[in-house]
């Protein structure tokens, strides 16, 4: 089964949905873009919110107690979707070779850096994250790019919100972060997310899970 031209993103979004994933953005990719040769349109694909998280735990990587099912659910999730439409699965996980997700984000139009540096989106804010990406062959229609949201954010909170001053406008500093996580002051931030990212109104909005930030914290900083 291929996606008509015509339907341009609504039948992709269709499939996605049943699996709690959407289209968090998409471009027709050129060469320099290091997508596949036979790429007319590529998608990046990350969670639906609210109901990810559910759907997701419920699944039987979660149930097998083997290492990072998360990982191994989108692969076989996002996989066989692409082999349904008759396109390719990436993901931004496996590597090296890494995929240039962070490029292809910004491609999209929907994606930009914010304040922090950090990528934000539309409608996720600082908590947008990549569960792969979808490399069909049909030139699908895209919808104009919406504004970037950081442009009409007033007081920009992400700026100022981290304890400690590791991520603002300066960039991150990996070791200062690493240090707070590991004292008792860090425990707020293990346990919901990044307090920067939680401070972008956009991501206060968006719906993820507290439990879901936390399982991403606990791979970014095992203890």
């Amino acid at each position: 089964m291929s996606l008509r031209v015509a339907e341009g993103l609504e039948a992709l979004q269709a499939r996605l949905e049943a699996e709690c994933l959407t289209v968090l953005g998409a471009f027709h990719p050129e060469p320099a873009d290091a997508a596949p040769a036979d790429t007319a349109t590529l998608a990046l694909v990350g969670p639906a919110e609210p109901g990810f998280w559910p759907h997701v735990t419920a699944s039987p990587e979660f149930a097998d107690g083997r290492p990072d099912p998360l990982d191994r659910w989108s692969r076989r999730v996002i996989g066989r979707i692409a082999c349904d439409l008759g396109g390719k699965a990436l993901f931004p996980f496996g590597g090296p070779p890494w995929r240039p997700f962070q490029r292809w984000a910004l491609r999209t139009g929907r994606i930009w850096e914010s304040p922090v540096r950090l990528l934000v989106h539309d409608r996720a804010g600082l908590m947008v994250s990549f569960r792969g990406a979808l490399a069909l062959r049909e030139r699908l229609a895209l919808p104009p790019a919406p504004a970037r949201p950081c442009d009409s954010c007033p007081d920009r909170p992400c700026l100022t919100a981290c304890p400690v001053g590791a991520l603002g406008a300066g960039g991150y500093d990996v070791p200062a972060c690493r240090a707070f996580l590991d004292a008792p002051a860090g425990a707020d931030c293990m346990a919901r997310g990044c307090a920067v990212r939680r401070a972008c109104p956009i991501s206060a909005s968006h719906g993820r899970l507290d439990a879901q930030s936390a399982f991403h914290m606990r791979q970014f900083h095992p203890r």
